[in-house]
């Protein structure tokens, strides 16, 4: 959210990212979040901050919590921001900035961001050479039932009915080791692909409502930190996992590295 309310001023100061020495010429061409205000550079001592003057009334808080119940404006911002985020990694290791952050002036963005140039400047070492890639891990989600197996109504007589019990005793036992194996195949998956990385990130997997895939159950939802040396490596295990398991493993990347740039 924005980190302070730009209140009297005409413009504000939109910050993408913070990386190191940047070609304004790299950002040529962008339109950002603002058309008619260029997106450019400012320096950071030794970074460089990636910003846009953007109007201010345009960019208050109230006009942010707007946006937020705006989901195709939202989205729209959100493409902006990381395409100028994309087009400064392209050209080295670059921390982008949460969106809308903003800040009264460049005086102010210098002053406010050259207070974290050290962790800046960690950031940016722990993600040179490395991009972000995500791995989602789905299996059904539950086991499948035969008519004969599934039970109906309970039945009247005794007998019958200890059966009943003894059938949906055992699918409710099979339900529990399915979401056990799928569980252990998560952890299997994850396990291996932590091996590729530099860093890894368990993220809260989506639910089924999320998806809108009733039959399935996504068990991982993963960011993995991995050198360019290593990609391909990454994604032939990513093949391998998927026979050997059986699951359905989506991956996708590279991405700027933002799971790992750090909370600024």
């Amino acid at each position: 959210m924005t980190r302070e309310q730009p209140g009297a001023p005409e413009s504000a100061t939109y910050v993408y990212a913070v990386c190191r020495r940047l070609d304004p010429a790299a950002l040529s061409g962008l339109t950002g979040l603002a058309a008619g205000f260029p997106v450019r550079t400012l320096p950071l001592g030794s970074l460089t901050a990636v910003v846009q003057h953007v109007p201010a009334a345009e960019f208050t808080e109230d006009a942010w919590q707007q946006r937020l119940s705006d989901r195709a404006e939202l989205e729209r911002c959100a493409r902006a921001h990381h395409e100028v985020v994309t087009a400064a990694a392209a050209f080295g290791p670059t921390v982008p900035l949460a969106l809308a952050t903003l800040y009264r002036g460049d005086e102010r963005a210098q002053q406010a961001l050259g207070a974290d140039r050290d962790r800046f400047a960690a950031a940016l070492a722990r993600i040179e050479g490395h991009a972000e890639w995500g791995v989602k891990v789905s299996l059904p989600a539950t086991v499948s039932e035969s008519p004969q197996s599934a039970p109906s109504a309970p039945p009247r007589n005794g007998g019958a009915g200890r059966a009943y019990l003894e059938r949906k005793r055992g699918l409710h036992q099979a339900r529990e080791q399915h979401h056990d194996r799928a569980l252990r195949t998560a952890e299997d998956i994850d396990a291996a692909l932590s091996r590729l990385a530099t860093a890894t990130r368990r993220l809260r997997p989506h639910t089924q409502e999320m998806t809108g895939e009733r039959h399935r159950l996504q068990v991982l939802n993963a960011a993995y930190l991995v050198t360019t040396v290593r990609e391909r490596e990454l994604l032939e295990a990513v093949e391998l996992l998927r026979r050997r398991t059986g699951a359905e493993v989506e991956v996708s990347g590279p991405w700027v590295p933002y799971s790992f740039a750090g909370e600024v």
